[in-house]
């Protein structure tokens, strides 16, 4: 039997279908591109979604009841919205893997996120975010984190213990130096630093293990010689 899926994609509903909520066992629903200016409450009915996307519409909110929506494992797309804050209860989403909130106008992170213990992925890019919560630390599974064009000058200590990190993407934020909680991050693979305030390079960096691409362009970073040296012989590549 196939799998109940429903996809609305950019069809300028203004609203949700009925038909939505007549069709039983729902597993995927896209409603991408509609124009939603806001969501019911009964979005917590769907108890069978694995995936919800509602990118690209015009939501200021997203209501509590999201959180009921525990089945939800694959995907919750929220980018390219007018969002300015995110309910507590989206920490009860603790099976998702991936979670997208860019493109909104984010002050800041649930300190609920770091319940959501399944993400591999998480995209918060183009908002106005200035901290992390301490409690992203809580993210033991998290592979990928993308923050790019927000406000941030520094990351929690809490984030030296995102083990699982392969990609960070800090690129446009105010950062003056390379976070110090990144030291020792074992799988770190990617680290994207354009267009920051850096002018240093901690010695450290040589010893993260796993890292092959450091990206520092657009920044003022003092002459480093010997540690670029050190890293260019572990096959790191380094752009300046």
């Amino acid at each position: 039997m196939p799998e109940q899926r429903l996809d609305y994609w950019k069809q300028g509903l203004g609203r949700v279908p009925e038909e939505v909520w007549r069709t039983a066992g729902l597993r995927a629903l896209v409603l991408a591109g509609n124009g939603l200016t806001s969501l019911p409450a009964r979005i917590g009915e769907l108890s069978a979604l694995h995936t919800l996307d509602l990118g690209h519409n015009a939501l200021t909110c997203v209501p509590d009841e999201l959180g009921a929506l525990t089945g939800l494992s694959r995907y919750l797309y929220l980018h390219g919205n007018a969002l300015t804050a995110l309910p507590d209860a989206l920490g009860r989403l603790t099976r998702l893997r991936y979670l997208n909130v860019g493109d909104n106008r984010l002050a800041q992170l649930p300190d609920t996120i770091g319940d959501m213990a399944a993400l591999v992925e998480l995209r918060a890019q183009h908002n106005r975010i200035a901290r992390l919560p301490d409690t992203i630390g809580g993210l033991a599974a998290l592979r990928e984190l993308w923050l790019r064009g927000n406000r941030l000058a520094a990351l929690p200590a809490s984030v030296a213990r995102l083990g699982e990190l392969r990609v960070l993407e800090l690129r446009e934020n105010a950062l003056t130096a390379v976070p110090p909680a990144l030291r020792g991050l074992p799988l770190l693979r990617r680290l994207d630093l354009r267009a920051n305030h850096v002018t240093r390079l901690p010695d450290w960096l040589a010893e993260l293990p796993a890292l092959e691409k450091l990206d520092l362009r657009w920044n003022a970073v003092e002459p480093a010689p010997r540690l670029l040296d050190a890293l260019a012989r572990r096959g790191c590549v380094t752009l300046l």
